[in-house]
């Protein structure tokens, strides 16, 4: 998912889509501890995604401050 996708999410949307998205972060760090992974670089790319939707969140936070000051 790209940003142009992320920014047309609302803000509850984004919320849980983080959650979500560490969680599978999670099961997966818990599954390469059991056994190996089909594709390792799937961590970064989650992480990658995690961070992608912190940031719009964090602009749209900061963007809502702006308009009440």
């Amino acid at each position: 998912m790209n940003a142009k996708e992320i920014r047309e999410l609302s803000t509850e949307e984004i919320t849980q889509r983080i959650a979500d998205e560490k969680k599978a972060v999670h099961q997966m760090r818990f599954q390469h501890a059991v056994s190996t992974l089909e594709d390792p670089s799937m961590f970064r790319r989650k992480r990658r995604e995690i961070a992608r939707l912190m940031t719009i969140l964090h602009q749209r936070e900061l963007a809502s401050q702006a308009e009440t000051s």
